[in-house]
């Protein structure tokens, strides 16, 4: 089954369960992957008759229903990457008088797939994010591109290979003519041009605020319009600098399942690497985390990687409000290895073999005051807590 029907399948399954939110977002990037212009206007006309509509699920879902046939009817060119779209070897930075040095670094990086960089403040996330952007020199190694269209000039390479900061520039006017504006500076024709930015805003949720100007929408929507900006231009590499911040809870969640399915489009699929505090939220969309320590990466993947579970110890994180004591002695019924504690929650070390099953089973039958729990053996959040 090719990768097109799977997604036209995914679609359809979400309306069966009413899930029209998510249904309604895969249809679109269905749509977008079509690349026509005829199926683009239906889209961008279902989503201006939703917008006006109260309560009126069932028809909505019929009318998806039409359009995700219609699609289904449409051939899409399935892309496939056949190399990295950049590779990065031993690349190292340093600076003079300061006492971080970065690397060595060495990445292997493929479309369709979402890279998480992680690591505590000052470690060297955005240096190498820059490094790869070309936006800063390293002092040794080096980094190659494989674009599908070779870049020819700095203009091209900025086209292909786009880093979006944590605090982007203002802008003046609409969000939609500034987005209009974009894609008359490449070339795009005037029959096209409004259809393609009418598309964008609907996929990325902005169809309420395209006529806002910037000091009109809040950081997550001006986030979102930066996301449009770039990703109009068909970037092959986009580098996103704590994306999250200044979000709330559910924004980030939303903003970063839309980078997920965007990234792994079928025809036009995108190498996203994104730095991020939030570990959890980045973890769940991501292929691959990189996790920086001292500018070096360390190796994230779970002890249990490529072994016997058996084998593999288990580490938990929970927030309890029992006493340390009573704590501890329930655990040790357990073969509890060590237990942490740095203030706010415990870190709970067992010996390979210990299923996260039985400590839910011993902590449920005890009388702890068990706040939440989440086995972290394969988090990177157990390298920040060590």
């Amino acid at each position: 089954m090719g990768k097109t029907q799977t997604h036209i399948l995914e679609a359809a399954a979400f309306f069966t369960n009413n899930d029209t939110v998510p249904g309604f977002r895969k249809l679109m990037d269905l749509a977008m992957d079509t690349q026509d212009m005829a199926i683009y206007r239906e889209a961008i006309a279902l989503t201006d008759w939703n917008e006006q509509q109260d309560g009126a699920q069932e028809l909505f879902i019929q009318k998806c229903r039409q359009l995700l046939d219609t699609i289904s009817r449409i051939p899409i060119t399935e892309y496939e990457a056949a190399e990295p779209v950049v590779e990065a070897t031993e690349i190292r930075k340093n600076y003079g008088r300061g006492t971080f040095a970065l690397g060595p670094v060495s990445l292997s990086i493929r479309k369709g797939a979402v890279y998480g960089l992680v690591g505590e403040n000052g470690n060297g996330k955005t240096t190498l994010l820059r490094i790869l952007a070309k936006d800063l020199a390293c002092n040794s190694g080096s980094l190659r591109f494989h674009f599908r269209h070779p870049a020819g000039s700095a203009y091209d390479l900025r086209t292909k290979l786009v880093y979006i900061p944590q605090r982007t520039q203002r802008w003046y006017g609409s969000l939609k003519d500034n987005l209009k504006l974009v894609l008359t500076a490449y070339g795009v024709p005037a029959s096209e041009n409004e259809t393609r930015v009418l598309m964008m805003i609907a996929r990325l949720g902005l169809w309420k605020y395209r006529h806002l100007k910037w000091n009109e929408l809040s950081s997550g929507y001006k986030m979102r319009f930066e996301l449009a900006r770039t990703l109009l231009r068909k970037p092959e590499l986009l580098l996103l600098d704590e994306p999250l911040a200044n979000l709330d809870i559910v924004a980030q969640q939303v903003i970063l399942e839309d980078l997920r399915s965007i990234a792994n489009s079928v025809s036009h699929p995108i190498a996203l690497i994104l730095s991020s505090q939030q570990l959890y939220e980045v973890e769940k969309v991501s292929n691959r985390v990189i996790f920086l320590r001292n500018g070096v990466p360390v190796e994230t993947q779970g002890p249990e990687t490529g072994a016997d579970p058996a084998d593999a110890a288990l580490v938990v994180e929970m927030d309890c409000n029992s006493p340390r004591a009573t704590l501890q002695a329930v655990l040790e019924t357990l073969p509890l290895d060590r237990l942490h504690y740095n203030g706010g929650v415990y870190i709970a070390y067992f010996k390979p073999g210990t299923s996260f099953l039985s400590v839910l089973e011993t902590l449920g039958k005890s009388q702890c005051q068990l706040v939440y729990i989440r086995d972290i053996s394969s988090s990177t959040r157990r390298l920040f807590m060590s």
